[in-house]
């Protein structure tokens, strides 16, 4: 790390190359975690998709996704890799290939307005890209979070629930990674997002005072750990301020937590591995649309 001021570093990409593990030549997928991504709604699968699917790319074992049955067609065809739970009806139903089961009673397939699922069967979790703001939604993510007991990756309309309702910080579990951007992070701890400084300060304080990482993205994404740490990310450009880039980044960070890598590894190195894909999509042409970065993951610094 270089140093910048204080408990300020900077991350540079020998940082990155001695987090990142080799593959064994024995390794099956079992060897790489299992995630699970809980998102999407009604007119918003299109970031639960690019978050699966970014999810994917960096290298899980498995994912299932716990998705609205609206979104369960457009899931299995556009990321076939994932396995869905999905709301459909008056049941939950999971669907892999023709296999169906079901139980629990919901009243909606366009919007998640429960969460029954056991969340301690997977290696990390994932909520928030395309959730939407429905009330039966926010009663179904306080609950959730209530039976979280290891470090989630929580990201877009999460963050939002969470900032309308506050009451739920204390059961966000420590170590979590909180993914907003400058807009996001102002309605979660009201410090306007007009002065970067200032944002960068009070994300430090609030990584500390609820025991999370907070990443603050943006230029020089900013990752604040709960011990105080700071660190500046070099990667990235600003042909990455494209809808969907975020959901990119919340895939690619619970994909690292699923495999096993600590929540300041995956942080670190998923913020970082982001930005190189977007600079190697930017190579390739410009504009940029969130696909094409997900298109240039590549799991090394190389």
């Amino acid at each position: 790390m270089k140093p910048l001021s204080g408990s300020q570093f900077q991350t540079e990409e020998s940082d990155i190359r001695s987090i990142l593990k080799p593959r064994a030549a024995s390794a099956h997928k079992g060897d790489f975690g299992h995630a699970l991504f809980i998102g999407g709604s009604y007119g918003k699968m299109g970031a639960a998709i690019l978050a699966t699917r970014a999810c994917l790319r960096t290298g899980v074992g498995l994912l299932t996704a716990f998705i609205p049955s609206c979104g369960n067609q457009i899931m299995q065809t556009a990321v076939p890799e994932a396995m869905c739970i999905s709301l459909y009806g008056s049941s939950i139903c999971r669907r892999i290939g023709h296999l169906y089961a079901s139980n629990h009673p919901d009243s909606t397939g366009k919007y998640i307005s429960e969460i029954n699922e056991d969340l301690s069967k997977y290696n990390a979790v994932g909520v928030g890209p395309g959730l939407g703001l429905n009330t039966a939604t926010v009663h179904a993510i306080h609950n959730m979070l209530n039976s979280a007991h290891r470090p989630m990756v929580i990201d877009a309309d999460a963050l939002n629930i969470i900032s309308a309702n506050p009451e739920m910080l204390p059961a966000i579990p420590e170590n979590s990674i909180l993914t907003p951007h400058a807009k996001e992070f102002e309605r979660l701890s009201g410090v306007p997002c007009t002065d970067r400084q200032q944002q960068t300060e009070s994300a430090a304080a609030f990584a500390v005072k609820h025991n999370i990482f907070v990443v603050l993205k943006g230029a020089n994404t900013v990752i604040a750990c709960p011990n105080g740490d700071r660190y500046i990310n070099p990667t990235g450009n600003p042909y990455m301020a494209t809808a969907g880039s975020g959901d990119v980044l919340c895939g690619i960070i619970l994909s690292l937590l699923a495999q096993g890598y600590t929540p300041l590894q995956s942080a670190l190195a998923g913020v970082f591995l982001h930005g190189r894909a977007g600079d190697l999509a930017a190579a390739e042409r410009t504009p940029l649309i969130a696909s094409d970065i997900v298109e240039c993951i590549k799991f090394t610094t190389a």
